[in-house]
């Protein structure tokens, strides 16, 4: 009886031959057999690495689609913990193909072919390469007309080609805030994807076209105030990050707007509860903000300046006490049922919020 390594070997060898034949039947059925074969095991996906120029050659035919989501699914289970297959996909000319297929009317190819970009884009060698093929306009668009899987895996292709700097210019060029505020404001704030969108926004905020993006579109300040209430830990910590970069880039265009969302209460509690680098971030907003607290924040201005101030020479101190804690406590649940009637009124009112942009940024603008 042959061993499961000889079974292996033959399936491998069968799938070569087959994904080699000029029969489109064979390759389809090859196409099949390497996806099966590359679900878990990463030694069969470095002997099958032979495959991906025919698989490739499989996507840039003029094939009926189910070939093409055949050959691409092969090609994504190839790429899984895979560097060298990624590049290989790549070098061997599979880009161009997968991007095409992002505007495909077939959704199941426009699912596949968001995912395996999402699997390209984990490699740091390849982010300069797809932020550069044209790939983030596609993908922006996704976020508003594909399929609840496929937004989610865009938004991480998106955080993933952002980590490459030079890419930035190109998504923010592509306007996708209102598209991630979209999505923030449906989706679980404390959801993985949540964290890649939040984080993204805070990266684009470090220009000034993604701070106009972000308080242009309704409710986006309102919803990074909200992630930084119910987010998860690493939600909170980049939605934080956000309105301090913001803050710190224009104090006196940006905190009021902050303020008017009721940005407090969340401080406050983040200040204690966050992580290291949340509450220093916290503080140091409490700081830019509390020196002009605008009335309708739901506190009064003299009162909540004391307290805050009070609160933080405590919190700063070596010793951060019970009694500090404490305070603070008290004051985030007093603080949160004024916001919270503060925005009832306003939904009640219907009158939305005057901001001091207008215009949607475009692309000749970007900075």
């Amino acid at each position: 009886m042959d061993s499961p390594a000889d079974t292996s070997t033959a399936s491998v060898n069968r799938a070569l031959h087959l994904i080699n034949s000029d029969s489109l039947h064979l390759n389809l059925l090859a196409a099949q057999e390497i996806r099966r074969l590359t679900k878990t095991s990463h030694r069969t996906r470095r002997l099958l690495a032979p495959a991906i120029p025919p698989l490739v050659s499989m996507i840039r035919s003029p094939s009926p689609p189910e070939f093409h989501q055949a050959a691409l699914l092969a090609l994504l289970n190839l790429a899984v913990k895979d560097d060298k297959n990624k590049i290989t996909i790549v070098d061997v000319g599979g880009l161009e193909p997968i991007i095409s297929f992002l505007q495909s009317k077939c959704m199941n190819l426009q699912d596949y072919a968001t995912a395996t970009l999402l699997t390209l884009s984990a490699s740091a060698t390849l982010k300069p390469t797809i932020g550069a093929s044209g790939a983030i306009p596609f993908l922006v668009d996704i976020l508003s007309h594909g399929s609840p899987q496929a937004k989610a895996e865009a938004i991480t292709v998106l955080y993933n080609l952002s980590t490459y700097p030079n890419n930035l210019v190109a998504i923010l060029s592509a306007n996708p805030m209102p598209s991630l505020v979209d999505f923030l404001k449906v989706d679980k704030k404390h959801s993985r994807t949540a964290e890649k969108c939040i984080a993204l926004i805070e990266c684009l905020v470090g220009f000034d076209n993604g701070r106009t993006a972000l308080t242009f579109e309704e409710g986006g300040l309102l919803t990074v105030v909200e992630v930084l209430e119910n987010g998860s830990l690493q939600s909170r910590g980049h939605a934080v990050g956000a309105l301090l970069t913001m803050c710190e880039a224009d104090r006196i265009k940006y905190r009021e707007l902050i303020l008017r969302e009721g940005v407090i209460p969340g401080l406050l509690e983040l200040t204690v509860q966050g992580t290291s680098s949340s509450q220093s971030n916290a503080r140091t907003l409490l700081r830019l903000l509390r020196d002009s607290l605008h009335p309708r924040s739901g506190f009064q201005p003299d009162t909540l300046e004391d307290v805050v101030c009070t609160i933080m020479s405590q919190i700063d101190s070596d010793d951060q006490s019970s009694k500090a804690k404490k305070m603070l406590a008290e004051m985030v649940q007093v603080s949160m049922e004024q916001s919270l009637r503060h925005l009832q009124q306003r939904a009640l009112e219907g009158t939305p919020l005057e901001m001091s942009v207008s215009t949607c940024p475009s692309k000749a603008s970007l900075k």
